[in-house]
């Protein structure tokens, strides 16, 4: 499973620029699936399992970005972000365009430190690349491990990916009808694009987004959260974007306990595919099992191996025995 998040994580995969990583999924699920296709907007699903209540499985592909807005006569570029960063410490860091291109991020001078935000921030590629306004650069890191962690770009939500890939590998028979949809465009707008699209079609019973979430076990972390690393998955209960649903809930926890997995409860900010999910056509009970995760939407993400296994085997018991349509 570490290969499968090394190679995942390495993958170009900005919100809107997807093909890489959906590439390198469906080739990861093989035969282990009964079917794979792509959808209009880019979303892979995969499907395998008996004629029971239809179980959406979602995470999405795309990784937040830095698209260019404009290119001086020396070659340096502005960027917009897509999705959601902060300026700190941006200056320095790598990011590389598809194909391998690299650039480091440089800063004009400043009086104060505060003054320092993403408009005094440019993109430098060093040579004439051929960069062009639209294009988009993501972080330029290696994935680090540090005994059980992980360190590195793009974990959310490659990690939420991992754990449907390896879910789908092991998940020998089911009741269920189970679709694994890795989604695009999560991390933009004010909606999951992907996952309120494939919802719509897949007209499922049941739905539940794997993703990253923070954590509170950092010095005098805010807002303050029970989440930590290394002490198991977490099920969502409240974000911004929903509260997930009782029976979805219940059943996740349940699943934890009947595959003696520790797991976490989760209320935070901030939202996921499942608040898409749950609003589309008539409404869909979703929930989140969600991975711990220290320092989002950076450069270098940390998470724990221990908690990544857990939400696999979490999800194989949830999947394990009949869900009822309602």
């Amino acid at each position: 499973m570490l290969d499968l998040i090394d190679r995942l994580t390495r993958a170009h995969g900005p919100s809107g620029r997807e093909d890489d990583v959906r590439r390198l999924i469906a080739a990861e699920l093989g035969s282990h699936v009964e079917g794979t296709r792509t959808d209009a907007l880019g979303n892979l699903i995969a499907w395998k399992g008996g004629d029971g209540p239809r179980v959406m499985l979602a995470a999405h592909m795309d990784e937040i970005g830095f698209m260019v807005t404009h290119v001086d006569d020396k070659g340096f570029l502005r960027y917009a972000v897509v999705g959601g960063m902060d300026h700190v410490g941006l200056p320095g860091q790598r990011v590389a365009f598809p194909e391998g291109r690299v650039g480091v991020i440089g800063a004009e001078p400043v009086d104060e430190p505060k003054d320092l935000k993403h408009e005094k921030l440019f993109i430098d590629p060093g040579t004439d690349a051929g960069i062009a306004v639209g294009d988009v650069a993501v972080f330029h890191r290696p994935l680090e491990q540090a005994g059980h962690r992980l360190i590195g770009k793009a974990l959310d939500d490659r990690l939420g990916c991992a754990v449907l890939v390896e879910v789908a590998r092991r998940l020998a028979s089911t009741p269920n009808r189970v679709f694994f949809v890795f989604t695009v465009q999560e991390e933009v707008g004010l909606t999951a694009t992907g996952a309120l699209t494939a919802t719509y079609g897949l007209q499922p019973a049941w739905g539940v987004a794997v993703d990253v979430t923070d954590t509170g076990d950092t010095p005098k972390a805010r807002p303050p959260m029970e989440v930590a690393l290394g002490k198991g998955p977490a099920v969502k209960v409240m974000d911004q974007s929903l509260i997930c649903h009782p029976r979805v809930r219940r059943a996740l926890e349940e699943a934890a306990v009947a595959a003696e997995v520790p797991f976490q409860r989760e209320i935070c900010e901030g939202g996921t595919d499942a608040g898409a999910i749950a609003v589309t056509r008539e409404g869909v009970p979703a929930g989140v099992v969600s991975l711990p995760t220290r320092y989002l939407h950076g450069p270098s993400e940390m998470a724990d191996l221990r908690d990544i296994e857990g939400a696999v085997a979490l999800l194989l018991a949830f999947l394990g025995k009949p869900l009822p349509e309602s």
